[in-house]
């Protein structure tokens, strides 16, 4: 049996040298891979849902809300909310027209 007296050959100190390099590497991409994810899933989390959320909220929600901002006066509030009134009631009392 021959023996080598403690001492590596170049094959060794090549796999050594590389096994090193990927296991850093590795350490380093799962480091970034881990950072990267949560900085991304922090930008992304979702706002808490209220009640009245702009895809379900009427156009009387919205134009009270634009009031309720500061966005538009009493005025123009009252001139918009009775002309949304007025196109919803003749939108019900249309009849859907037939084509001959």
């Amino acid at each position: 049996m021959m023996y080598w007296h403690g001492d590596m050959n170049a094959w060794g100190y090549a796999l050594m040298t590389i096994s090193m390099v990927l296991f850093w590497s590795l350490v380093i991409f799962g480091l970034v891979a881990l950072f990267r994810y949560a900085a991304n899933s922090a930008h992304h989390q979702e706002p808490p849902s209220s009640a009245s959320s702009p895809s379900s909220a009427t156009p009387e929600q919205m134009l009270a809300e634009r009031f309720a901002r500061g966005e538009i006066d009493a005025e123009e509030y009252q001139h918009r909310l009775e002309t949304l009134r007025i196109s919803r009631a003749s939108e019900k009392g249309r009849q859907p027209s037939s084509k001959p």
